[in-house]
């Protein structure tokens, strides 16, 4: 086929700090591509020049959320877009956590708050259902919306009155908020997170403790990360695919990636699933880039055999 013409789509805050962007280029470059590093709200980029287009660091979404999925329909009308719209939209909402509970997936304990919602009965109903009145009870208020750990902090029970400010801030921004006990074996273990490509496991990272207890939350794009790599545990894998099946939407995907945390019996649970721009970690997966590479012109590939066969498919 032509040469494939791939745009890998970040964000001008970002420009620098994706670690992922070297590696995948060369990779794409290895394989015959054309490639592009273009801002997902660049007015002046051409989206139709481009047979592909990967989201990879549009990281800023979170305070755009409304403009970004406008943009991400307006680029998924122009060209391939991955992963698509009805996973975007899905995925950047935490309240896909709730769902995924309700098909079984045992995910970390979760309550939701929305705008308009009595806070402070929110929280109480919270911790007292969680902590069970225990004086060492910590937990986690953080925005629905939101990512590399911004505006999310640790409390404890004993900081009643600062998680209540925290989750009204929240609440008038006009942000729904997520409650989650903090699972005390994350700062021994970490968090485990797989990376799946077209469904199929590549690679695993742990991810030291992001949370300090009586530390602000952090205000800029993403939390600094202590990354190593590991092998996940037979009960990772199995919660990671089970949680994948358990997408409502069709797949497999091209990327994925499960973020898993034990709770107090050393079980996994599912901290988060990122569909949307998830970092992949190329450097603690040997051969990760190409495989990522290759999938992504096998999807083109694809796309092109199709519209071949029928040439009136809208993209």
């Amino acid at each position: 086929m032509d040469q494939p013409r791939v745009a890998l789509v970040t964000t001008h805050a970002a420009r620098g700090l994706d670690e992922d962007l070297p590696p995948l280029i060369e990779a794409l470059q290895r394989a015959g591509a054309a490639v592009s590093v273009l801002d997902w709200d660049d007015a002046d980029a051409d989206w139709a020049a481009h047979d592909l287009a990967l989201l990879r660091s549009t990281w800023d979404y979170t305070q755009r959320l409304a403009e970004f999925l406008a943009w991400v329909e307006r680029a998924a009308s122009a060209t391939v877009l991955l992963n698509p719209p009805a996973i975007l939209r899905w995925n950047t909402d935490k309240h896909y956590l709730g769902e995924l509970a309700q098909r079984g997936i045992a995910i970390v304990p979760s309550a939701f708050v929305e705008p308009g919602d009595d806070a402070a009965q929110a929280l109480q109903r919270f911790v007292n259902a969680e902590g069970g009145g225990a004086s060492d009870f910590e937990f986690v208020v953080k925005p629905c919306v939101g990512a590399g750990s911004r505006d999310a902090q640790r409390h404890g029970a004993e900081q009643f009155d600062a998680a209540l400010a925290h989750l009204q801030s929240l609440l008038a921004s006009g942000r729904s908020a997520l409650l989650q006990p903090y699972l005390a074996r994350v700062d021994e273990h970490g968090e485990t997170a797989l990376l799946w490509f077209e469904g199929e496991f590549s690679h695993a990272i742990r991810k030291g403790p992001l949370l300090q207890r009586h530390t602000a939350a952090t205000r800029a794009l993403f939390a600094p990360e202590h990354i190593t790599a590991r092998e996940p545990t037979t009960a990772e894998l199995a919660l990671a695919r089970k949680t994948l099946a358990a997408i409502p939407l069709a797949g497999p995907l091209l990327y994925a990636r499960v973020d898993l945390i034990q709770d107090a019996d050393g079980s996994p649970r599912l901290l988060e699933l990122e569909l949307s721009e998830p970092s992949l970690f190329f450097g603690h997966g040997a051969g990760s880039a190409d495989r990522l590479a290759a999938a992504i012109l096998a999807r083109l590939q694809a796309v092109r055999t199709t519209r071949s066969v029928t040439p009136t498919t809208a993209r």
